[in-house]
């Protein structure tokens, strides 16, 4: 059940406020925009206007028009977004997703209590018996629409029912991590398509956050927060974070007995064993 004190979804999507839009951004040069995207807000650009979106935000507030997103996060994952400045920084990048050169570290909280690490190495097509043409399950390898997927999750704490855990993602599938959660038993606190009941997601795009949501669902939107890009593999010298969020924090503060400058410490660490340390972003 959702935490009383836990500020609800407002009845419709909020618009990007412009005076915070700067405290976003984790890097800006010459080729490449960096920014922490919150969890409430859309990548692409939407029919309410500039402001509705990241992109929209990007060109009204930053005054960049030229921009290319390398890959896109869901509207309810928050973190790191990588934005080229130039048609040939966007496309050298978006070949070395391809080639699966950019590495790319998700932190997430789960139901239940996962002690070791796993390595999740199923097939994903779409889920034809939801109702919801989105959805994703596991399926059987070879099987029309699928694709190969793999997700190392590595546990970093466990406490209160729920595993704060460092996820590795290996391919990049539609909702991988989501549904490789699901089908391991330990699904993401929040999910709405995922979880209790796939019907809470239509329900929400269309009436909003209900007493249903509040009842079945123990956080605001999806526990997925992508902590980290590497950049190295595809020869950039660039290790790009973005801080545990605030939100996502105060449920593990509360929840878990886990205060943020710990689950802060557990998040580097990881990032740290899976990439090989930090160095500060030098000239591409």
């Amino acid at each position: 059940m959702t935490h009383a004190d836990e500020p609800l979804p407002p009845a419709a999507p909020p618009l990007v406020n412009p005076a915070e839009l700067p405290g976003w951004v984790l890097l800006s040069d010459a080729k490449l925009l960096v920014l922490d995207k919150p969890g409430w807000l859309v990548v692409h650009p939407s029919k309410n206007g500039p402001w509705s979106s990241l992109a929209g935000a990007v060109r009204e507030g930053l005054g960049i028009d030229t921009i290319r997103f390398i890959y896109r996060l869901d509207r309810e994952t928050s973190g790191v977004v990588i934005l080229a400045k130039d048609e040939a920084t966007g496309s050298r990048l978006q070949k070395a997703m391809g080639k699966r050169q950019i590495g790319k570290a998700y932190v997430t909280i789960l139901e239940g209590e996962l002690t070791s690490p796993v390595t999740v190495e199923q097939w994903l097509g779409p889920d034809l018996s939801a109702g919801v043409t989105v959805k994703q399950k596991v399926v059987p390898p070879g099987t029309d629409e699928g694709q190969s997927a793999t997700t190392v999750f590595h546990p970093l704490v466990v406490r209160g029912g729920c595993t704060l855990v460092g996820v590795e993602l290996l391919t990049g599938r539609k909702h991988q991590i989501r549904a490789h959660a699901e089908w391991l038993g330990h699904r993401v606190i929040g999910d709405k398509l995922y979880g209790a009941d796939p019907r809470l997601y239509l329900e929400f795009a269309v009436h909003g956050w209900t007493p249903r949501h509040s009842e079945l669902l123990r956080f605001t939107r999806q526990a997925l927060h992508c902590a980290a890009i590497n950049l190295r593999p595809a020869h950039m010298d660039y290790l790009l974070r973005a801080p545990w969020p605030a939100d996502l924090a105060r449920f593990a503060t509360r929840e878990m007995a886990l205060p943020a400058v710990e689950a802060q410490v557990l998040i580097d660490g990881f990032v740290e064993r899976i990439f090989g340390g930090t160095r500060p972003p030098d000239a591409l």
